[in-house]
């Protein structure tokens, strides 16, 4: 267990460090660098080399917006193997619902609690 969050941490921070430089050293937005970060995760997924880094890396890749894309990828794939072509629209959503509705009940909890201010 020791060895699977050392992993975890290494490729998680390697992953989150290439996005840091690249808000540093480039012209790219913060949302274009997400953005690209989750399509390399779908991409990385439909060939079936991010499977792979998952088994490897565990939640330091899963974790990551490339691991967004990959939940995404494999939903897709899913639900095609279920609906057919309607699984293309579907499977993303559903593959990606649990995660994004916590996400927003925990942010409506958290606004709840705090008075957030603007800046």
């Amino acid at each position: 267990m020791i060895m699977d969050c050392i992993l975890a941490f290494i490729f998680g921070g390697l992953l989150c460090a290439i996005g840091q430089v690249l808000i540093d050293y480039t012209k790219l937005t913060p949302a274009r660098i997400l953005t690209g970060y989750v399509v390399a995760g779908v991409i990385l997924s439909a060939v079936g080399l991010y499977p792979k880094f998952v088994e490897f890396a565990g939640a330091g890749a899963t974790v990551p917006l490339t691991g967004f894309g990959n939940l995404l990828a494999e939903g897709v794939r899913e639900a095609i193997d279920e609906k057919g072509f309607l699984g293309v629209f579907t499977g993303g959503l559903t593959a990606g619902a649990g995660g994004i509705a916590a996400a927003l009940l925990f942010g409506l909890i958290i606004s709840l609690i705090f008075k957030p201010k603007d800046k």
